[in-house]
């Protein structure tokens, strides 16, 4: 959560100090990049801006990079750190103070800084970093080799807001009332009195994002729910009741299910995948709008704006801005068709979404829409490894059912961030179910804990929890035979399978 009223503009890696300076910034954080300062064509810094008398903030490529900038030394140890990683802290000074000697933070990197730059103080190192922090208090210049802003980093919060409050001299204000009036003034200035849809799907994103625009705009706004076929049980029920009657807006319906399977068929590629569920959506979305004029008995005019949930980590794994890596293509962002005739409104853009909950809240939407777990938009079509039918969706939606049910009766829902039940369709394992010998798929279940998407770890669920889920699924679920538990953090992995 943010603690301070923080503006944010994103800009990419490429911007010169004259570019910066001219935005006016009281303080600067530089993060994101590939895992080595070395790779060819890795994004470099303009050195103007770290001597533009603003607070700096580098936090792990952003670290690398200032520390090659100032004149220190990364050195290609081939120790990685991926995850969760053992940190001694050594001084203090404005960034570190009054955090304890020993505590855990989140890595992901390759290289090592093994030398601060000259005039530095050695924060905090690690294992495989000697330099893990560095600072110059007198310059306003400061690094951190791991993520502090994801909550697996036990004292990272802290971190931030040292230097917001400290070294920048940011005001504690930030609240979801600010982020409220200023994207409601954005969209009635966007959109003027032209009418909008939005692409609804239930999760906590799109819901936070349509009562934005319903706020905004009233009944210019129509959202619409597209039936994919991917869906999980009793999804399409949930949108239709809890959110129409939280808020009122109104809501049409698209039953696409042949249209999207029809689609998919015969492709196993992720990527792939993704690409079509996006185009698919905007076709969709094209077609209820052409319907909503003729409805509506309009002069002709097109719906022009189209609402999305899109937060920042889709729009960062799915390679937006100059230097991004593309993790996975998200169906809002990488899937879009390139003929789009929509404009988009995306209030939630740089939110997180713990922030995105946060403003849910703040706009009246009730618990059951705002703690709701997510659930990707492509649905349990990234949760089929493999080609996606109907009839491994409906073993999949039979399997996810049960671990949802059953999560739910030991209270773990509100513990839990999220649990992606994942088909391996292409796979078979040999079992013996009924004193024969079975050639069945197995499920794997991937429950994580996490705080924004961008890092997650997995969750530890009781091991009789897990039994009574193995033994449900293999015993209910036809063509399972066994069911396994992922066990690894992100990074390396993502939370999604595919």
């Amino acid at each position: 959560m943010r603690e301070a009223n923080v503006y944010s503009e994103i800009v990419p890696h490429s911007a010169t100090a004259e570019e910066i300076a001219a935005k006016n910034p009281v303080g600067i954080v530089l993060s994101g990049g590939p895992s080595s300062v070395y790779e060819e064509g890795s994004p470099d810094l303009d050195p103007g801006i770290l001597d533009l008398g603003v607070p700096v903030l580098g936090i792990c490529y952003g670290f690398q990079v200032m520390t090659k900038q100032l004149g220190g030394e990364v050195a290609r140890t081939g120790k990685r750190e991926y995850g969760s990683t053992d940190l001694t802290v050594s001084g203090g000074g404005v960034l570190l103070e009054g955090q304890p000697d020993a505590q855990t933070v989140w890595m992901s990197h390759g290289d090592s800084v093994s030398k601060a730059p000259d005039g530095f103080d050695v924060l905090a190192s690690s294992e495989s970093t000697p330099v893990a922090a560095f600072a110059s208090d007198e310059r306003k210049l400061y690094g951190v080799q791991w993520h502090p802003e994801v909550k697996h980093s036990s004292f990272g919060q802290q971190v931030l807001e040292n230097f917001l409050h400290r070294a920048a001299g940011i005001p504690n204000d930030w609240n979801p009332g600010n982020v409220i009036a200023e994207q409601v003034e954005r969209i009635r200035a966007q959109v003027g009195d032209a009418r909008v849809i939005c692409a609804l799907s239930g999760g906590v994103d799109s819901a936070v994002a349509a009562a934005l625009v319903q706020k905004a705009v009233g009944d210019q706004l129509t959202c619409v729910f597209v039936d994919h076929g991917l869906l999980r049980t009793g999804e399409r029920q949930r949108v239709q009741e809890d959110y129409v009657a939280a808020t009122g807006v109104r809501l049409v319906t698209v039953d696409a299910e042949d249209q999207f399977l029809d689609a998919l068929a015969g492709v196993s590629d992720p990527e792939q995948k993704r690409k079509i569920i996006g185009r698919e959506f905007i076709r969709t979305f094209e077609g209820a709008a052409e319907a909503l004029v003729l409805e509506a008995k309009s002069d002709g005019e097109a719906i022009k704006f189209l609402v999305q949930g899109t937060l920042y980590p889709d729009v960062v794994e799915s390679g937006g801005g100059t230097g991004t890596a593309n993790i996975k293509s998200h169906h809002n962002v990488g899937g879009l068709p390139d003929d789009l005739t929509f404009q988009l409104v995306e209030p939630l853009r740089t939110l997180f979404k713990d922030e995105v909950r946060a403003i849910g809240r703040e706009l009246g939407l009730p618990e059951v829409i705002v703690a709701r777990q997510p659930f990707p938009g492509p649905g349990l079509g990234i949760r089929i490894v493999g080609e996606v039918t109907k009839e491994r969706l409906d073993l999949l939606r039979e399997a996810d059912a049960i671990v949802r049910e059953e999560l739910t009766a030991a209270g773990l829902d509100t513990e839990i961030w999220q649990c992606p039940v994942v088909l391996l369709a292409d796979v078979r394992s040999v079992g013996v179910q009924g004193d024969g010998r079975t050639y069945g798929h197995p499920i794997v279940l991937r429950p994580v804990s996490s705080e924004d998407a961008m890092t997650a770890d997995w969750t530890r669920l009781p091991y009789d929890l897990l039994a009574r889920l193995s033994n449900r699924i293999t015993n209910e679920v036809d063509g399972v035979n066994r069911v396994v538990l992922d066990v690894t953090s992100k990074p390396p992995g993502t939370i999604e399978w595919e």
